[in-house]
């Protein structure tokens, strides 16, 4: 890692080796950089570079094609994914790709649309690592309406009915 200048702010460059891209394979090859404020004030995230820790990693692309961490992305050490978050990487999260998730940091809070479900681990655990983000997958199901689906293993059918969402 080495740190790089930015017109706005000083970066830590961070060397990775890509195992799997779940999302973005349209607009990202070959990751081999990622880049973060070197201040935890301006966002910044710490990665432990030293003993070659896995990563679950989400970040946004700048327009010169480098990929962004941050603290409002997804850094979540391999090690700390729950197995149901690990299996929904593979099988659930994809099925949730046209619904919305509405955080809920008030109550009350009401859904907005058949497309969203509604995230309160914040207002329930006062937390972004709750159950629900834990252990559920917002999905697509088959009447086309998103909703909460617990982690287990993938449907044995292709069309899903009611039952299975």
């Amino acid at each position: 890692m080495h740190k790089e200048e930015s017109p706005y702010m000083k970066m830590i460059q961070y060397e990775i080796k890509m195992i799997k891209m779940f999302k973005g394979f349209d607009r990202a090859k070959d990751i081999q950089y990622v880049y973060t404020p070197v201040f935890s004030s301006l966002c910044g995230v710490k990665l432990d570079s030293n003993n070659k820790a896995g990563y679950l990693l989400s970040g946004s692309m700048w327009s010169d094609g480098r990929i962004s961490i941050g603290q409002c992305d997804l850094v979540e050490s391999w090690d700390n994914l729950s197995l149901s978050q690990r299996k929904n990487l593979n099988y659930r999260y994809q099925m949730g790709c046209e619904c919305r998730i509405n955080t809920c940091y008030t109550v009350p809070c009401a859904s907005t649309g058949e497309n969203e479900c509604l995230w309160t681990d914040w207002l329930l655990d006062n937390s972004l690592n709750g159950e629900q983000a834990r252990q559920y997958a917002c999905i697509r199901r088959s009447d086309m309406s998103c909703s909460w689906y617990w982690g287990g293993p993938p449907p044995e059918k292709e069309l899903l009915d009611m039952s299975d969402p």
